[in-house]
């Protein structure tokens, strides 16, 4: 598309001029020219060809000046329309004006066709840088209008109300997930298999962004849809597994954590796929990690079979699942949270029901950190048991 510069003078002879002066590039489709006679049938005109770079406006004229449609101009807020003056070396007065009224640049009668040219080249090449950068604001705006949809859907796929489970005596749990960006990796959720039976799931998926946030969409359905078959956890990895490592692009790969409490025995059984090892908070104010089953995050290899083990909880345990945005936590001085902080802080919490636990671990995390800025995302997730018969 050639470059549109409208010139506004009152002069008869300047259309063929300016014409004759630029046949070559007209020609060559460089540039296209239109002409008004004042500031009145410019606006009209700009109104017919919005698209305009660079405006070449003499002062004196009938009916508008240009100093007056310089300032409607102004009105229009477009940063990319040049506005280039021309009038007499005598009028620097009104030229001096124009300029502190926002002009691009200004040439003096009689028209130096050569100096005329240059002008135009500086007031197209600055339109198009201005015009691009406008153009990069508008995409980053649609970007970000985009990544909090994302991040209300995210948000909206993981369980949010809590008590979650308000008619059931057995247990209580609460959960929470902080992304670092806009949209996160981490994932967490619980769902009842049967009366008898609560799964619980936690995931951290590698990387950062949209891409994680999409990865950690798919891993989350595929956990929820193949653990509601009430399949055991070992099964119900391997399948997940299998199916990420058919579909995972980028050597993308997610850790993750899955058990089943059974209510009337208080066993758990569980499968660990390279996800930090939940802590156990036992009814008599002891913490420690739950046993690892040696296992690698799911979506890597396809042919990787999973281990699970069994952890006995009694009324009154508390199984704290957390992702390492807890634990690797930096503050100012680029020191981590540490596994040391967040066990200090379950012991000390350890009497508390599983909303005020998760609270106090975050807000322990919060007063570390200090405001630096976090590199991952924190996600939680605590149950407590009462017992089966309570």
């Amino acid at each position: 598309m050639p470059e549109k510069i409208m010139v506004v003078d009152d002069e008869p002879d300047l259309e063929s001029l300016i014409r004759q002066r630029f046949r070559k590039q007209i020609r060559n489709g460089e540039y296209e020219f239109v002409f008004a006679g004042n500031g009145l049938t410019a606006l009209s005109a700009l109104l017919e060809h919005p698209d305009t770079n660079v405006i070449l406006s003499d002062i004196n004229m009938p009916e508008m000046d240009g100093l007056t449609l310089l300032a409607r101009l102004n009105e229009l807020k477009n940063p990319a329309l040049k506005t280039v003056i021309v009038s007499a070396y005598g009028d620097m007065e009104n030229i001096r004006t124009a300029m502190n009224r926002g002009a691009f640049d200004f040439v003096t009668k009689p028209v130096d066709f050569n100096d005329l040219e240059t002008t135009i080249r500086k007031s197209i090449e600055q339109s198009r840088i201005l015009l691009q950068a406008q153009q990069d604001h508008d995409r980053l705006v649609s970007i970000q209008r985009d990544l909090n949809v994302a991040r209300d859907i995210q948000l909206a796929i993981l369980p949010q109300a809590f008590p979650a489970f308000p008619n059931r005596k057995e247990f209580d749990l609460f959960a929470s997930m902080t992304a670092a960006k806009e949209v996160g990796g981490d994932f967490y959720d619980f769902f009842l298999i049967d009366n008898d039976r609560l799964g619980v799931v936690i995931g951290d998926v590698s990387g950062k962004g949209v891409p994680a946030a999409i990865f950690m969409a798919v891993s989350r359905t595929l956990m929820r849809a193949t653990a509601l078959k009430g399949i055991p956890p070992t099964e119900c990895m391997n399948y997940v597994n299998h199916l990420l490592c058919r579909e995972s692009l980028s050597s993308m790969f997610v850790t993750l954590f899955y058990g089943i409490l059974t209510f009337s025995t208080g066993e758990m059984i569980y499968s660990n796929g390279g996800h930090n090892p939940p802590y156990l908070v036992s009814s008599d104010g002891t913490v420690q990690p739950v046993a690892l089953t040696h296992d690698m995050a799911l979506g890597l290899f396809e042919d990787n079979q999973y281990q699970c083990k069994t952890l006995k909880m009694g009324g009154g345990d508390t199984l704290v699942l957390y992702t390492d945005g807890v634990t690797e936590a930096m503050n100012r001085r680029e020191e981590c949270y540490s596994e040391d902080r967040l066990e200090e802080v379950l012991i000390r919490s350890a009497s508390q029901a599983p909303l005020d636990l998760t609270r106090s671990v975050l807000d322990s995390v919060r007063a570390f950190v200090d405001g630096h800025e976090a590199s991952d995302d924190i996600t939680m997730l605590t149950l407590q048991f009462y017992g089966g018969g309570k």
